[in-house]
């Protein structure tokens, strides 16, 4: 949650220096206990808002101008645990014994903790309903609300017809409810079937992924590019633009068998589309050593010397620029996942961002390097402005703090990437 907080502030100050939109930070990430709530800000819509900012020092906005954009008004920026969109239905067309219930209910008229409500009317259905938005549904179950409900509705004279829940809920909520339906005792997540099948689906992956070759495969097709070994079966010398590329595919693996365990599907992705995009650097990196030599053993008075050599080390500078970006994305990543992870994998999460941590201070070594040796002033300058993402996401990086040695290697990017 404090990761998510730095970077709804780190997020809002950018829209409010940018854009100048003023920005209000709310939940867990208010700056004062009158923004916590999203209602109170909203609270008399724009004019509402803008009258406060206009009288009330106490609304001056987070971050941004004192006053309202005129097109696109102010930003709500939070950081909150994972909402449940939970709906009961009643057998009745009477909204106002729904909007009783809920008002019973809801956290804002002295109900329960966490629980945000209103009475709908489902005309199509012939139906009232109370829609229910659960912020904290540790602090505050589904079956605790759904007793709630019930027992207002049973006191109104009316039954429950039937509940439902609306997008996403997270897995634990409704582990949570079947422990309390089935009086389940320390029933968890790794009792469910598919998270068994899910983590050892992940940990086989991973196993194949860093199993050596049987020999007889070895015969039977080239060497792949997934270890060093393979690399120098294929003719072409290890270069630390390749090796570095391998070692973070390795840090992304062990993320991606976390995620797998955690069901966390949007690291999963992310982290296989960078692994995939490192495969791919290997080669690159492998191939553009390749031109440097080549144009190295050139003749001095060649006349394509300059050029060839120019180019080589314009790719072999942008390379290992690129395995540092996607380098510094892996830690983050890691990093989020340790909230969740069990113990027995934690060393895996630390060795990954190890690997990323290390990868980085290598490969900037390398750029830094060929900087040095580039012969051509506007290709540098050329690579100062397509860098400049990479600046910005380094110093957003800088501002979350990941790791204790991140200070170091950090302000050597920084200084590479402006050439200082």
């Amino acid at each position: 949650m404090q990761d998510c907080v730095q970077l709804a502030r780190m997020v809002g100050q950018r829209i409010g220096n940018e854009l100048r939109i003023p920005v209000f930070l709310y939940e867990e990430a208010a700056s004062r206990p009158e923004r916590k709530n999203l209602e109170w800000i909203r609270q008399g819509g724009l004019k509402g808002l803008a009258a406060r900012m206009e009288t009330d020092p106490a609304w001056v906005p987070d971050f941004g101008p004192g006053h309202l954009h005129q097109t696109a008004g102010a930003t709500v920026m939070g950081a909150r645990w994972p909402l449940v969109a939970f709906n009961v239905n009643l057998k009745s067309r009477d909204l106002l014994i729904a909007k009783a219930i809920a008002q019973a209910v809801r956290q804002s008229s002295g109900g329960l903790p966490f629980v945000k409500a209103i009475g709908v009317n489902l005309k199509t259905a012939g139906l009232v309903q109370v829609s229910m938005n659960l912020t904290n549904h540790e602090e505050t179950p589904l079956h605790v609300v759904l007793a709630a409900v019930q027992k207002e509705a049973t006191a109104q004279g009316v039954d429950v017809a039937g509940t439902e829940i609306i997008g996403l809920v997270p897995e634990q909520a409704l582990i949570a409810t079947a422990q309390h339906a089935l009086h389940l005792d320390q029933f968890e997540s790794r009792h469910v079937l598919e998270t068994r099948l899910a983590a050892v689906e992940s940990r086989e992956a991973f196993g194949r992924l860093t199993a050596p070759q049987p020999l007889e495969e070895k015969a039977a097709r080239p060497a792949k590019t997934e270890t060093g070994d393979g690399l120098m079966a294929e003719g072409h010398a290890l270069t630390g633009g390749s090796v570095g590329a391998l070692s973070a595919v390795f840090a992304a693996s062990l993320g991606i068998m976390v995620a797998k365990l955690n069901r966390a599907r949007v690291v999963e992705t992310r982290l296989s589309e960078i692994r995939t995009r490192l495969h791919e650097l290997v080669k690159i990196d492998r191939t553009t050593y390749a031109q440097v030599l080549r144009a190295t053993k050139l003749p001095i008075p060649h006349p394509d010397r300059v050029l060839q050599l120019s180019s080589s080390l314009l790719s072999a500078t942008e390379t290992p620029l690129e395995i540092v970006k996607l380098s510094c994305e892996i830690i983050p990543l890691l990093r989020g996942l340790r909230a969740s992870a069990k113990p027995e994998v934690q060393p895996d999460l630390n060795m990954g961002m190890h690997l990323a941590e290390a990868v980085i201070d290598g490969c900037l070594g390398m750029v830094e390097e060929n900087m040095k040796t580039h012969p051509n002033q506007q290709l540098i300058a050329s690579i100062r402005y397509r860098f400049s993402a990479a600046e910005q996401m380094l110093v957003d990086a800088k501002s979350l703090c990941y790791t204790p040695p991140f200070d170091s290697w950090s302000q050597k990017v920084l200084n590479i990437l402006k050439l200082r």
